[in-house]
């Protein structure tokens, strides 16, 4: 099956079809994530784009703009297929707004970066079926991951970084409303070329819905059932992550991560009456005896 396509709408108005992109960067230690999403029914387009840098400070914009076509590209952000289901170009070039020890300020920014595939593109519908997906309906129940080697070269200010990276891209469609999950955990963590994972803990109204995959050996292990525990710091950012993982075959997997850095972004409801809190994460995770790193997503409905 091709993924890497735009599909045609659905009826709802929140129908929305979604391109994100992530990488880390051990030696430089720099993070980076992106997204674009076309919502047609209200011809918009959402995009975000941040740069987690080694001083501790983060640099993104999150904004909507209306959608006068359906190119991946918004507010200087160019989302580029190459091949399809093997090969991306990410660029951006624009102002982003830097926070650091809670003082903003714009800085100039930009990069040029290809994302390779390591494994096949993994689809969600191999492990959430049934009355899971239907739960899941709300937040695009349609989704694909892919993990991916990064690399090319930012620039942030006055600094230039020559970027060699592992990472993950995800695509999803359908209705996406942020508030709709009373919690939601996304992991997209990697070891090295030949050993990643993917969960998503989904917390509905109406049930749970785990998901995700292990890639290893080649393969894409899927992962239907996520036990978590969390710990957090005093603004209520996460801090620490605990997880076991259960695959198809029953194995049951250990892992915990730990926060280096963090981005905090807010998403208003229809109703104006709930608003959900994302954390974007940057998490160093121990797997037995090795360690990766990787997004950790983290979703509060108020």
């Amino acid at each position: 099956m091709e993924y890497d396509i735009t599909h045609e709408a659905g009826e709802q108005k929140d129908w929305n079809e979604s391109f994100y992109f992530n990488f880390y960067d051990r030696g430089n230690d720099l993070t980076g994530f992106m997204r674009i999403g076309l919502v047609p029914n209200k011809k918009e387009k959402t995009v975000f784009c941040f740069l987690m840098l080694p001083d501790g400070s983060v640099a993104g914009i999150k904004e909507t703009v209306e959608m006068t076509d359906n190119e991946l590209s918004a507010k200087g952000l160019v989302l580029e297929k190459v091949a399809t289901d093997k090969k991306w170009r990410m660029k951006f070039d624009g102002e982003l707004v830097r926070t650091m020890k809670g003082e903003a300020a714009p800085v100039q920014a930009s990069f040029d970066l290809t994302f390779d595939a390591l494994n096949e593109t993994f689809d969600y519908r191999s492990c959430v079926t049934g009355d899971k997906e239907k739960i899941s309906q709300a937040v695009a129940s349609d989704h694909v991951e892919q993990v991916g080697s990064i690399n090319g070269t930012v620039k942030c200010g006055d600094r230039e970084y020559t970027v060699k990276a592992l990472g993950e891209r995800d695509h999803s469609w359908g209705p996406r409303d942020w508030t709709a999950p009373r919690f939601w955990l996304w992991v997209a963590c990697q070891f090295n070329e030949n050993f990643a994972f993917n969960i998503t803990k989904l917390e509905m109204d109406k049930g749970d819905v785990d998901g995700g995959f292990l890639y290893m050996d080649g393969q894409n292990i899927p992962i239907v059932k996520v036990d978590i525990a969390r710990e957090f710091q005093a603004d209520g950012s996460p801090m620490e992550l605990y997880m076991a993982m259960y695959d198809s075959e029953g194995n049951v997997y250990g892992v915990k991560g730990v926060t280096k850095h963090a981005a905090m972004m807010k998403f208003e409801g229809e109703d104006k009456k709930h608003h959900a809190v994302v954390w974007e994460t940057l998490a160093k995770f121990k797997f037995d005896d090795e360690v990766g790193y990787g997004i950790a997503e983290h979703l509060y409905r108020n």
